[in-house]
């Protein structure tokens, strides 16, 4: 079976779930209106089936390869490309004035979400320059916003985000790439970067590097950072790609999975580049792509979990063992379950987006810091749905699932980078519980309220349904009075459960809204949600509590098993 884009689910939720009307009513987003909304969502949701889906396969069979110092891509990588550009996809949400669309963040992630769906590799080609956007619009000069947004806007270049080097991952502050200044007012950049994403490319005509670099007198760690844009050949007189830049693609990671994306190891050599934003302070404007990226990885874990789910159910509609297997119980269980959480996260991921375009369009803080809390929880759980819910399609196929040739394996091997790029989930739920919780729980209980809140008015219509997550809320918020009382380590040793719990929470109470504005299979997934998935956060949050003094009390060596 091929993907089909899920645009009735992202309707119903937008409809009725995480309502995209208030966006539309601000005067910024006044043009989102239920006619366009439909119209943009139909058409990226052809897009996505006709033109990428057919792609997929194709890129994990024929990677992206080197050949003579240049990417090339996979097979029919530039004519999808070609698509998504010249239907404005990439500067959907960008602004007009360098022409983009200036349409609502929550379409450009539900639009996302579906291009993910059909071929991860070729969405995030298109997911790094919007990052890259995003980071000019609110950081760069007035004159590199004139000469770089028109063109990664229109997809002719597209952009990257260049971070990690090989002794510096997570901790972005031991970075040792540097720069100079010139006396031109450029910069010149020496260093090597690695897990470069689309670092190249023989789809656009110019690659567009964000390169974070530290100055001479730049200080230790992250506030010594300055951010520069590096392009692959330097823009002429005209704006059109110069001369080539002292910069080379090293080599392309053989990866688990996403294939057709090459990830490239990058040397500058004395590269020319233009500073993003303020000497060192390069890292705000870094992180404002990195948070524009965080929300899109969580959703393409969404996005390959409905694709896994989609594949798993074809096959078991198909497979006869007695009787077609998706009439199997476990079978059933398996589908089901896996149906539940890929809304759940989806609708997550889509409310973040919605706080997101609120803050924009209003200045509301509090919207702004709704965003910001559910930022890493959109980003690990649904990663982590869409892990769980492809190996839940490898199962499903049986043995054949462990067979590449049924295409099982791909959504599997492709997902599961998911968690890890764009910061840990790890990392995530540490911030969630450091950093987002600064406001001494402020926000976290506010969305318990809101929890509440629906649990109540459902209490009515659905009794059992919606005294379950009231009680499921209710410990959430004892577990977060508890954790608020507790050591930085002892947060730290339960962020993840923390936040898987926190995420099944949330997604109970929008399946609570859904299955009282939906038909009977909303309710019936609502139910699967409630009963089934959310009881385990009574595990979770046990866990959540337990603190550090276990984990420190096993000796390193018993790890290694020579304790």
């Amino acid at each position: 079976m091929s993907y089909r884009a899920p645009v009735d689910d992202i309707a119903f939720i937008l409809r009725s779930v995480v309502p995209l009307a208030p966006v539309a009513a601000t005067e910024r987003f006044a043009e989102a209106s239920e006619d366009t909304v439909a119209a943009v969502l139909t058409e990226a949701g052809r897009l996505a089936t006709e033109a990428l889906a057919p792609l997929n396969r194709g890129s994990d069979l024929t990677p992206a390869r080197l050949e003579n110092g240049a990417v090339r891509s996979s097979p029919g990588f530039a004519e999808g490309f070609r698509a998504i550009a010249e239907g404005g996809w990439v500067g959907l949400s960008a602004n007009p004035d360098h022409g983009g669309a200036g349409l609502p963040q929550t379409l450009n992630v539900a639009v996302g979400e579906m291009l993910a769906g059909a071929c991860l590799s070729l969405q995030l080609n298109p997911l790094l320059t919007q990052g890259q956007i995003e980071a000019l619009e609110h950081h760069a000069s007035d004159e590199l916003k004139a000469i770089y947004l028109p063109k990664l806007i229109s997809g002719e270049w597209n952009g990257t985000m260049n971070l990690t080097e090989p002794g510096a991952g997570s901790d972005v502050g031991a970075l040792t790439t540097r720069a100079e200044r010139a006396d031109d007012g450029t910069y010149r950049i020496t260093g090597q970067k690695i897990f470069i994403t689309w670092g190249d490319s023989d789809v656009n005509d110019n690659t567009c590097h964000a390169v974070l670099a530290r100055l001479p007198d730049g200080g230790p760690g992250t506030r010594g950072i300055s951010l520069f844009m590096v392009p692959k050949h330097i823009p002429d007189d005209n704006g059109r790609p110069g001369v080539g830049n002292s910069l080379r693609v090293v080599s392309l990671e053989h990866k688990m999975g996403i294939h057709g994306s090459p990830t490239c190891v990058m040397s500058y050599e004395g590269a020319t580049g233009w500073l993003i934003g303020e000497e060192h302070k390069g890292m705000a404007a870094m992180f404002t792509m990195m948070n524009n990226a965080r929300l899109a990885v969580g959703m393409q874990g969404v996005a390959v979990g409905e694709a896994a789910l989609q594949h798993a159910a074809a096959y078991a509609a198909d497979r006869v063992q007695f009787v077609p297997i998706i009439r199997h119980a476990d079978v059933r269980r398996m589908l089901a379950t896996g149906r539940a959480e890929v809304f759940a996260a989806r609708a997550i991921g889509l409310a973040c987006a919605q706080a997101l375009d609120l803050a924009a369009a209003t200045g509301d803080d509090d919207c702004t810091a709704r965003a910001a809390f559910l930022t890493p929880i959109a980003k690990a759980y649904g990663t982590d749905v869409g892990c769980r819910v492809a190996d839940m399609g490898v199962q499903v196929h049986g043995g054949m699932g462990f067979i590449e040739e049924t295409g099982a394996a791909q959504y599997l091997r492709d997902v599961r980078i998911t968690p890890i790029y764009e910061g840990t989930n790890g990392i995530q739920a540490m911030d969630l519980v450091g950093r987002k919780m600064m406001d001494g729980g402020d926000m976290a209980f506010r969305l318990i309220d809101e929890v509440l809140d629906g649990a109540k008015s459902a209490q009515a219509a659905l009794p059992d349904l919606a005294t379950a997550v009231w009680d499921a809320a209710e410990t959430l918020r004892d577990a977060t009075s508890a954790l608020l009382e507790s050591g930085q380590q002892d947060r730290f040793a339960g962020a993840v459960p923390y936040l898987t719990a926190f995420a099944r929470v949330l997604g109970a109470h929008f399946h609570l809204i859904a299955a009282q504005a939906g038909d009977d299979s909303r309710k019936a997934l609502a139910r699967i949600f409630v009963t089934r998935i959310l009881p385990r956060n009574a595990g979770d949050l046990a866990e959540a509590r337990a603190g550090t003094a276990e984990l420190e009390a096993v000796p390193d060596a018993a790890f290694a098993g020579h304790a």
